[in-house]
């Protein structure tokens, strides 16, 4: 047994450095494309072909089919998808996924140590964000590379086994079985990319021959799936659909190409003299050929999907309808999902004040209770996103994921408080109602064109966190400045109606609490615009 613990622990130990070299790549990648990842992924699918593009590319940029597959998940989850567009993208991560392959395949392990090096030396010593993520992706790709020669170096023993070489005899006459084997390691590490760099590493050693890899490459694609079958559970019908249309496109994929094993082989055989390089070649034209095969006939594929897991699809809008633990491991796409949730709470807001303030000036409190139950919904929201930037916060973030997150937390804050304050009108017009207060006409005017000087800052505030368009933010504080300077002659205008006796002195003291609610109102408005205007200022400048 002690024989056998340097292939052991090289093996494990390598893989380890590999899936480590792929996860820091991918993170620096990541930080380096930033929120430009979320906008790609919210304006592709205008037609099924720019879905698989921007499939492939945003998989080549993350490293990970399975990370792609499981963001599409949870854009379809919260209603960012159609089924049709996610199956598309799912095609396209299946493509993105093969470079992985394809690198490992080229035999860069002489450029392993040097990358390292280097890469440490860029993220150590330099002083600008975007040239250390680039630093923390070249020492990711050195510790990939560097993982492949220990696995390699590792495994050269198993030339001379006796008992290695007849279970792979064994695997090289029945492609079932190497396919089997693919799909158990795949569910089990849940990376097609790093069991596919695995036999590559075999390949070059001559450990296998092309038979084996090829089945073992299949059985990766299909082990793949489970995991976003597994971030479907507890998700919406239409969510599980997208998992169970990865699961039933390579499935089918993988039938085919079973079918045709031989002639498959052959095929492959002739794209280049080595070996490794023939199953990485062979890995890009399953996938590729699988998408060519299904594209045109994605509509049906979708209706399949549809037959196969039959339901009606319905979105439970009490609760947070755009966070997903699941979007956790890729900060860009999660951070955007927060936003879309903080622009949800800030609608319901406005509607709540919307709501309150035609009760108040009609003296109708009928639907009032629509009011305080949204304001219920934006609590709940609050806590639920406070608690999923919380989680977020200890993913490795940039320096501006960082300051987005402490700025969302903050605009959470602020739109709850809108909601509060949109509640306290809304019972004070259930007060004016019960009590029959009366206002004079001047004082509803008054109250109406701040009122809708207020709304209006609120509209357009939200437009500013959902566009983060910032040109208007000047225009938006200088507003703000004018809501102070209304409320203040609004309430030396009031006062000298109540010492003229023109105003009931009930009805004053409800007129004097209205305004400073809407005064506050447009106060956590303006902390919105500018933490809107400082996030994206920062991100536009960089360092």
């Amino acid at each position: 047994m002690a024989a056998y613990l340097p292939l052991i622990f090289g093996t494990i130990g390598g893989l380890g450095l590999f899936l480590y070299g792929m996860q820091l790549m991918a993170d620096g990648l990541q930080k380096i494309a930033g929120d430009r990842l979320r906008r790609i992924l919210e304006i592709l699918t205008s037609t099924p072909i720019i879905g698989v593009l921007v499939g492939a590319f945003v998989t080549m940029l993350i490293q990970s089919s399975s990370a792609t597959t499981v963001m599409v998940v949870g854009f379809v989850n919260a209603g960012l998808l159609t089924l049709k567009q996610a199956v598309s993208l799912i095609m396209g991560a299946n493509i993105g996924t093969t470079v992985t392959a394809f690198m490992v395949s080229l035999k860069l392990t002489d450029l392993a140590l040097p990358a390292v090096g280097i890469g440490f030396l860029i993220s150590l010593l330099s002083k600008k964000k975007s040239t250390r993520y680039m630093g923390e992706a070249i020492l990711g790709f050195g510790l990939l590379f560097l993982g492949m020669k220990v696995m390699g170096d590792a495994m050269q023993p198993l030339k001379d086994n006796a008992a290695f070489a007849n279970g792979v005899l064994s695997l090289s006459k029945s492609p079932l079985l190497g396919m089997l084997a693919g799909l158990v390691l795949t569910a089990i590490i849940q990376s097609s990319s790093a069991v596919t760099g695995l036999v590559v590493t075999l390949a070059a050693e001559g450990l296998i021959d092309l038979n084996v890899g090829l089945a073992v490459t299949l059985g990766s694609n299909i082990g793949t799936c489970v995991t976003a079958l597994l971030a479907s559970i507890g998700t919406q019908l239409v969510a599980k659909r997208a998992a169970v249309a990865h699961l039933l496109f390579n499935v089918t994929g993988v039938i085919i190409f079973m079918i045709f094993f031989r002639p498959f082989a052959a095929l492959v055989a002739t794209t280049h003299p080595l070996l490794e390089r023939q199953v990485a070649n062979a890995h890009i034209i399953f996938n590729a050929t699988n998408t060519l095969l299904l594209l045109p006939l994605i509509n049906q594929f979708t209706r399949l999907v549809e037959n196969l897991t039959p339901g009606e699809v319905s979105i439970e809008h009490m609760g947070p309808l755009y966070l997903d633990e699941n979007l956790m491991k890729t900060p860009s796409v999660a951070l955007g999902q927060a936003s879309r949730e903080l622009v949800r709470m800030g609608k319901l807001a406005l509607e709540m004040l919307e709501e309150a303030h035609t009760a108040f000036t009609t003296s109708n409190a009928d639907g009032l209770e629509s009011v305080f139950k949204k304001e219920e919904t934006i609590n709940r929201l609050e806590h639920a996103v406070v608690d999923y930037l919380a989680t977020l916060s200890q993913q490795s973030l940039s320096t501006e994921q960082s300051d987005r997150l402490a700025a969302l937390l903050s605009m959470s804050s602020d739109i709850e408080r809108v909601g509060d304050l949109s509640e306290n009108i809304a019972e004070l017009a259930e007060y004016r109602a019960e009590h029959r207060l009366p206002f004079s006409e001047e004082a509803i005017n008054e109250l109406d064109a701040m009122y809708q000087t207020v709304h209006d800052l609120g509209v357009k505030t939200l437009y500013l966190l959902e566009s983060g368009d910032i040109r208007q933010a000047n225009d938006l504080l200088a507003q703000e400045s004018e809501v102070d300077k209304m409320e203040k002659s609004l309430r030396l205008r009031h006062i000298n109606r109540l010492n003229s006796g023109t105003c009931f002195p009930a009805s004053g003291i409800i007129f004097l609490d209205l305004i400073s609610n809407l005064e506050r109102i447009a106060d956590h408005a303006a902390n919105i615009v500018e933490a809107v205007a400082h996030i994206d200022s920062d991100e536009s400048t960089g360092e």
